[in-house]
């Protein structure tokens, strides 16, 4: 076993853990936030899909997370409300069922990410990056001009959606829902990876030409890979709105796609368990320096400039040297 796999293994036990602990103690703010971190892990994996397997700059994935937190919301007031979401031709109401709700969640996000990949797609380099931003902020404007499900203000759920077997209101048993999808995901992305369609999507990050000469199309593979990340990222979505009970607009902001791409650059771009270990360190400091100042994204930056300029395989590059990112 090698050491990234080694490190890998001890974080995962190390989410598995701490929420116990934190169980046991009765302590269920830290089970909370034990739930964000994960969820946000989560979110980081998806995008990790499209920038660390096929060298997708998207500043726009805030845009799936954003869909995934009102596919939930919409659902979730309907069905607290008891309106329909539509009565004619058919009659479609709202659920509290999280497995329908994140069905939902994964198939908006993903009809949008192959959308907005099919077109981002035939840009490369800062243009793409641009684009993906502008549809990201297309949405965040298009969420603050809705009043139907709150506007500027948001939406506030008054109920947790159900799981079969399960209290969902419980905070340790929430945990479990969202560490277990993490787990499944990063399962997911491991075997992908490994997959012959992981194996030529990293060869067309790194040759698209080469690609193009043995008859695959690199335009193809990308916008497989986008598809699949906005899915995994919309269900983070779905989550997050969840554990909140509430959605808004920043759902959609730049800086929240901001965010989930400094957790793989703190972590590791690239590395199966980069987004995890971001989200750790990142929800870390905003609890600990946060409660000290307002200003703890000083502290952050200046991590984050230390990573990019002296450890450019993030966390896990540091701790483990320069061994395939594929353990």
């Amino acid at each position: 076993m090698t050491r990234e796999a080694v490190l890998n293994s001890a974080v995962l036990m190390g989410l598995f853990i701490f929420p116990l602990w934190a169980w046991v103690v009765d302590e269920p703010f830290l089970i909370t936030l034990a739930t964000k971190t994960v969820i946000l892990a989560l979110a980081g994996v998806g995008l990790n899909i499209a920038l660390g397997m096929g060298g997708l700059v998207s500043l726009g994935h805030a845009a799936f997370f954003g869909i995934g937190g009102y596919a939930m919301g919409v659902l979730a007031s309907h069905a607290q409300s008891y309106d329909p979401i539509l009565q004619s031709p058919i009659l479609i109401e709202g659920t509290r069922s999280m497995p329908i709700i994140w069905l939902v969640a994964i198939l908006t996000s993903g009809l949008a990410a192959l959308a907005i990949g099919a077109l981002s797609l035939r840009t490369s380099g800062v243009y793409f990056i641009m684009i993906t931003l502008a549809f990201g902020q297309m949405l965040f404007f298009f969420a603050i001009s809705w009043p139907a499900y709150g506007g500027e203000d948001g939406l506030s759920i008054y109920v947790r959606s159900e799981f079969p077997g399960l209290n969902t209101l419980d905070p340790i048993q929430f945990y479990a829902i969202a560490y277990v999808i993490l787990a499944g995901v990063l399962l997911f992305a491991f075997r992908l990876r490994q997959s012959p369609f992981g194996l030529a999507l990293n060869a067309a990050r790194q040759s698209a030409s080469r690609v193009m000469t043995v008859g695959m199309s690199p335009y193809r593979l990308q916008l497989v890979a986008f598809t699949l990340s906005g899915m995994i990222t919309g269900l983070a979505g779905a989550l997050f709105a969840d554990l909140n009970r509430f959605v808004s607009p920043t759902m959609f902001s730049w800086q929240t796609s901001g965010e989930i791409m400094v957790f793989i650059i703190i972590g590791g771009v690239g590395r199966l368990f980069g987004p995890v270990i971001g989200a750790v360190l990142f929800v870390i400091l905003e609890h600990v320096l946060g409660g000290i100042s307002d200003y703890w994204l000083i502290y952050l930056g200046v991590l984050l400039l230390f990573i990019v300029l002296f450890a450019r395989g993030g966390v896990i590059g540091t701790l483990v040297g320069r061994q395939a990112s594929h353990d």
